[in-house]
């Protein structure tokens, strides 16, 4: 959560047992990897402990989807290791925990889990009604302004790897940001918009994974360079078209950048377990997971429902079949 330690999932963070009301959540502080502000800024926020559980929940399992069929599949073995490195995994571990926190904490408010903050309200929408009709609007103006006091962000001089990591925090915030959309109801006679209620929602964090995985398969290898114009380091990479053959390319906004090679994530390593015993799919994979070493062939019988019916009135029945299902898996 600060950008200096594993998305370590906290399977002991429960509902905290005989825990006063009020009191509850700042148990549930001191057991996140927080720093000694940042806990100050969650004993301050009732609610925020719950939140950065669901946030480092939802950044965990989007990262694990996205990565489902790739040599590196975002499993938390290796976690530390990686962190420490300027790899695009690395890139993306940023963007994904920061835009899972952005996407959190916005849906907190809206749903009415944090005590300070409450529906959206952004000015040409008619928020303040928008409660009468059952919706409330994801806040993500104070989920954007409350992260970065969290999260402390600063521009840090000639630090590389600073520079890298707070880029790639901010285009987890963006890919959230870009998902935003404005949404209407109408209240009139006879479903006529005479009265229209407009409010603000997020798209579906699983959108936002699936771009932040778009962002990772282009992301930008970077090195420092210095601008003599403000006086200070920027963020440099390979030269694009239309740009001048002496000065370097500054990376978009939108652009996860990197600053060192990845490892092939074939064989264990501290970083991840390897490949080994990884299922593939044969048409589609195997080749490239397998990194050349073959895959191993099982035939195995699963059951599921089928023949399935609608019975009167109310259930449906249905039938138990069998059927062979082959699975492929990496060789040692």
């Amino acid at each position: 959560l600060t950008g200096k330690e594993a998305l370590t999932h906290f399977p002991s963070l429960g509902a905290p047992g005989g825990s006063g009301p009020g009191k509850g959540h700042v148990k549930q502080c001191e057991l996140l990897q927080l720093s000694r502000k940042q806990k100050r800024l969650c004993r301050r926020e009732p609610g925020l402990a719950e939140t950065l559980r669901d946030a480092i929940r939802l950044g965990i399992l989007e990262c694990q989807f996205q990565f489902r069929s790739e040599r590196w599949n975002c499993s938390l073995e290796g976690r530390p290791s990686l962190l420490k490195r300027g790899f695009k995994e690395t890139a993306f571990l940023y963007a994904v925990s920061s835009a899972a926190l952005t996407h959190s904490l916005a849906r907190a408010c809206s749903a009415g889990r944090m005590e300070r903050c409450t529906c959206d309200d952004s000015p040409g929408l008619e928020n303040r009604k928008a409660w009468q009709w059952g919706v409330c609007g994801d806040n993500l103006k104070y989920s954007t302004k409350f992260l970065k006091k969290f999260l402390g962000q600063k521009r840090i001089g000639k630090d590389l790897r600073a520079k890298v990591d707070i880029h790639n925090t901010n285009v987890g915030i963006k890919a959230v940001k870009n998902g935003l959309k404005t949404t209407c109801k109408c209240h009139g006679v006879s479903g006529s918009c005479a009265v229209r209620t407009c409010w603000k929602q997020l798209s579906p964090f699983h959108e936002i994974g699936r771009l932040l995985k778009l962002r990772y398969d282009d992301a930008v290898k970077v090195f420092s360079t210095s601008n003599d114009a403000v006086g200070h380091s920027e963020l440099a990479g390979p030269h694009r078209h239309g740009h001048s053959a002496k000065q370097p390319a500054l990376p978009r906004p939108t652009d996860l950048v990197y600053v060192e090679d990845s490892p092939s994530f074939c064989r264990p390593s501290k970083y991840s377990l390897g490949t080994a015993g990884r299922t593939c799919s044969r048409e589609g994979n195997c080749d490239s997971m397998c990194c050349g070493r073959g895959y191993n062939t099982q035939s195995r019988l699963v059951t599921f429902s089928c023949h399935c019916q609608v019975q009167w009135c109310c259930y449906v029945e249905c039938q138990q079949c069998m059927q062979e299902e082959v699975v492929y898996s990496c060789k040692q």
